[in-house]
């Protein structure tokens, strides 16, 4: 049977594990960690992202599980409103949902047969091995398989190994403090969810699902002292900016579901593999998080790969030529939300009193359903 050997078994890595094996190969997937189960914070599902879960045959349960986003309103950093989005009216394909990281990942782990998972396995580096591909492993085992695909996040061995002169990621000049949190979903009355806009500053609170909230605060890393980057001082600075309301939720948060990190991508690249080789996910087009797009385009990279590879055909030539086709349908749209999520970050990044009335400006101006459908738009 053919094998296709995954390296990673984040989101992406077990997506790819899912669509490679309703169209008949056999999949290896290996992970560093020890344990299977992630933890993490939320994700947001855009239309696209649950088409795609759809597609993998995985949705129910995520559906079930998380919070179909409804109302979302736009706020100043004062907390005054701006503007109310219904974007549950949107005619969209799909719902959009928000959903805990370990439902979606959990999803996707229990459509996982467990002997295809190799935990505490680093993939290392590879080489080509007659018609397939031969792995290694940090430990010093080899695996062998018709195809690899890197799945292994922002730090990818498998994209080093195939790239190692590519710079390290790009820093936006941007950080974020975000975190979760359960039983405080009376802060948002009736919304899904709500967005703060300011001076060089962005912050979001939004149902995740049952009474989980996920929330987070953006801002210029200029701005944050270097002396202390643990995550519950930098929020405790963050906060104060923020309103009563947006304070009483991450206030309930315990230092446990809290995050730091300067935000980071990479240019985009083509092709993305070599061989029998390729890349998914953020080892091949880590994006800003501005674009809500990180989760969803992995998981549309997933099935792509599967639609790929689906075609019956034997031998090195054959894959290749599938991996190539994979590349050439995913680079193009992913390189497009690279470059929106800079876009994006550099107007959170503004910190002028006159772009900060202009963007309330236009907000007001502009009719919510448009609105609605640019948060939507991929």
């Amino acid at each position: 049977m053919r094998t296709a050997l995954i390296v990673g078994a984040g989101i992406g890595g077990l997506a790819a594990g899912v669509a490679l094996r309703r169209v008949g190969w056999r999949t290896r997937i290996f992970e560093r960690a020890a344990t299977p189960r992630e933890l993490g914070f939320a994700l947001n599902l855009a239309p696209n992202a649950v088409a795609a879960l759809r597609a993998l045959g995985v949705a129910g349960r995520i559906e079930a599980e998380a919070h179909r986003t409804r109302t979302i309103e736009l706020r100043r950093l004062d907390g005054r409103p701006l503007k109310r989005l219904d974007v549950a009216a949107l005619d969209a394909p799909a719902p959009a949902l928000m959903a805990l990281r370990q439902t979606v990942h959990g999803a996707l782990l229990d459509a996982t047969p467990a002997g295809d998972l190799a935990l505490a396995s680093d993939g290392a580096g590879f080489e080509p091995d007659g018609d397939g591909v031969l792995l290694a492993l940090g430990d010093g085992r080899r695996e062998r398989g018709d195809v690899l695909i890197g799945a292994d996040g922002l730090g990818s061995a498998i994209r080093r190994a195939l790239r190692p002169a590519d710079p390290p990621p790009r820093d936006s000049g941007l950080c974020a403090v975000r975190g979760v949190v359960r039983g405080v979903t009376a802060h948002l009355g009736d919304l899904s969810g709500a967005v703060y806009l300011g001076r060089g500053c962005e912050a979001a609170m939004i149902q995740a699902g049952g009474d989980a909230i996920y929330w987070f605060v953006s801002v210029r890393a200029s701005t944050v002292a270097s002396s202390s980057l643990d995550a519950p001082a930098i929020a405790q600075a963050l906060l104060a900016r923020l309103p009563r309301s947006f304070r009483a939720v991450a206030d309930a948060s315990s230092p446990d579901d809290l995050r730091y990190d300067a935000l980071v991508d990479r240019d985009p690249i083509a092709p993305w593999g070599t061989g029998a080789v390729t890349l998914l996910g953020d080892a091949a087009h880590p994006m800003l998080p501005q674009t809500g797009q990180g989760a969803a385009q992995a998981l549309e990279d997933a099935v792509a790969l599967g639609e790929a590879l689906a075609v019956p055909g034997a031998g090195r030539l054959h894959w290749t030529g599938a991996l190539r086709a994979y590349e050439h349908v995913r680079a193009a749209r992913t390189a497009a939300i690279v470059r929106r999520g800079r876009r994006l970050a550099a107007t959170v990044a503004m910190d002028g009193a006159i772009v900060d009335w202009l963007r309330a400006s236009v907000i007001r101006a502009t009719p919510a359903r448009l609105l609605a459908a640019a948060m939507l738009r991929v």
